[in-house]
């Protein structure tokens, strides 16, 4: 573990043992946002510490991510740079976890990685929860859902609708659930499965689904009424853009029938294409919704 102490610096905090670890990174696909504005929430609605801070300069790829500096008239006052920081949060009950968010690293995996796992070891983590949100053919008009990895079976004979064999491009928390599995410390990790024309807007219903996530993965809760405000009336208002054209009407049709086919039956390979093993095309749909997304603007409202 030698390598893994030149990646971090601590500070300091104590750590009771035994509690949960959830890591939710952005970088690689966060679709609807989900991961980033589920972050933000916890840590908005929470008291939290720093318990280590991770090495920009060791992880970080400044020019793919470049920090932001403020500039007022004629010089410079602030410097932001991303960070990638493991916490301890209290929630408003008094319950503690621990949380790694921030960005996904840039370089030295392997060695960020067995830092998060010496910090599993460490601190006597009691079981290890992440989240991610991709893009999929899947319709905005029905329960949010999600696969699952990881060795806890009971979740993911209970959770995870989808379950193919196949190579999948490789995240940092990917890296982090493989080590875990290979020393058999309790990881699961759900990707949730956002409708594909809906992911480069800010998503509530998404974001809602992290937190259910992390409430199935580990038992912790968040207050989260304003979110779900806001989930329906986005909803409320793709429905409306929906109703007003037919083309898309037959579209978002056809890909609830998929869906509830497969639900109902799992008798196609996979709930996302039709019997040729073709998936629908966004294009239509994306049109369709662009002026709307465009409208809601990119505030967290």
């Amino acid at each position: 573990m030698s390598t893994s102490r030149l990646v971090y610096r601590s500070e300091g905090a104590s750590v009771p043992a035994g509690l949960p670890l959830v890591i939710l990174l952005t970088g690689f696909i966060d679709a609807g946002r989900a991961v980033a504005s589920a972050s933000r929430h916890v840590l908005d609605s929470t008291h939290h510490e720093r318990v280590w801070t991770f090495d920009n300069d060791e992880l970080l790829d400044y020019r793919a991510r470049r920090p932001t500096f403020t500039f007022e008239r004629t010089h410079l006052t602030e410097y932001r740079p991303p960070e990638l920081v493991l916490r301890l949060v209290t929630d408003e009950l008094g319950h503690q976890f621990l949380l790694l968010t921030g960005y996904e690293p840039d370089y030295r995996w392997e060695a960020a990685a067995e830092a998060v796992v010496s910090a599993i070891e460490q601190f006597g983590v009691s079981s290890t929860s992440w989240v991610h949100a991709i893009p999929m053919p899947v319709p905005h008009t029905r329960p949010q859902a999600m696969t699952m990895s990881g060795n806890r079976d009971e979740l993911i004979e209970a959770y995870s609708i989808w379950r193919p064999t196949t190579e999948v491009p490789g995240t940092f928390v990917h890296l982090v659930e493989f080590m875990l599995c290979q020393i058999g410390a309790p990881v699961a990790g759900a990707v949730l499965l956002v409708p594909h024309y809906l992911a480069d807007s800010e998503y509530p219903v998404a974001t809602v689904g992290v937190l259910d996530a992390i409430t199935t993965m580990t038992g912790i809760t968040f207050r989260s009424d304003a979110l779900r405000e806001s989930g329906r009336e986005f909803l409320n208002d793709v429905a409306e853009q929906v109703s007003q054209n037919d083309e898309l009407a037959e579209l978002v049709t056809n890909l609830e029938a998929r869906h509830d086919n497969y639900m109902s039956e799992n008798s196609p390979p996979s709930p996302f294409v039709d019997d040729e093993g073709k998936v629908p095309s966004a294009d239509s749909i994306g049109a369709e919704l662009e002026r709307f997304l465009r409208s809601r603007g990119t505030t967290d409202e």
